[in-house]
C-alpha cells in the first residue's frame, strides 16, 4: 500500500469523503458533526493523505494545524473494502510521523461517543491517545469524545 499527500481532486476521494460526511450526519445530531467538507480540507492549514492499494483507494486521513505545535486529526476514514485490515493504523502512524516532522507536539481529535465510534476509540487508544477535555473551540458535548496524543513522549 502506498500513502500519498493528496490534492483532493480524485473522484475516489470525493466519494469516500462524501460517505464519511453522510455517516457522520446519520450517526450524530447536526450540532455534533465536526467533519470537514471537501473545501475545508483544502485549507492550507490541513495536510491530507490517502492510502492506496494499487489503483484502489483504501482510506484517508488528515491533520489540521491549530497553531505551530498543536494539530487536530480530521477525516480518518477506511474504505468499506479495507476495514479490519490495518489500513487505519498504517495511516495513523504515518500522520503521527508527519506531524512530528512539522514540529507538532500535540495531536488532538474529536470523535463520537456512540457505540458506532468504539472502533475509532480503540484505534486511537492503541496508538497512545488518551481521553481528554475539549480543546480549541470545542465545548463539552454528550455526543463527543476528545482525545490527545503528546508527541513529545512518543
Amino acid at each position: 500500500m502506498k500513502i500519498k499527500l493528496d490534492d483532493l481532486t480524485s473522484k475516489e476521494i470525493f466519494s469516500l469523503l462524501q460517505e464519511h460526511l453522510d455517516d457522520m450526519k446519520a450517526t450524530s445530531p447536526p450540532e455534533s458533526v465536526h467533519a470537514l467538507n471537501l473545501e475545508a480540507l483544502k485549507d492550507p492549514s490541513v495536510y491530507f493523505w490517502s492510502i492506496w492499494d494499487g489503483q484502489i483507494l483504501a482510506g484517508c486521513g488528515a491533520f489540521k494545524k491549530l497553531d505551530q505545535q498543536h494539530a487536530e486529526i480530521k477525516s480518518m476514514r477506511t474504505s468499506s473494502l479495507y476495514k479490519k485490515q490495518g489500513v487505519a493504523s498504517k495511516l495513523l502512524i504515518h500522520i503521527i510521523e508527519q506531524a512530528k516532522l512539522c514540529g507538532i507536539t500535540r495531536l488532538s481529535l474529536e470523535t463520537g461517543s456512540m457505540d458506532y465510534f468504539l472502533p475509532a476509540h480503540s484505534l486511537y487508544l492503541k496508538h497512545g491517545f488518551s481521553f481528554c477535555a475539549p480543546f480549541s473551540d470545542y465545548e463539552e458535548d454528550p455526543n463527543s469524545k476528545f482525545m490527545l496524543l503528546d508527541l513529545v513522549k512518543v
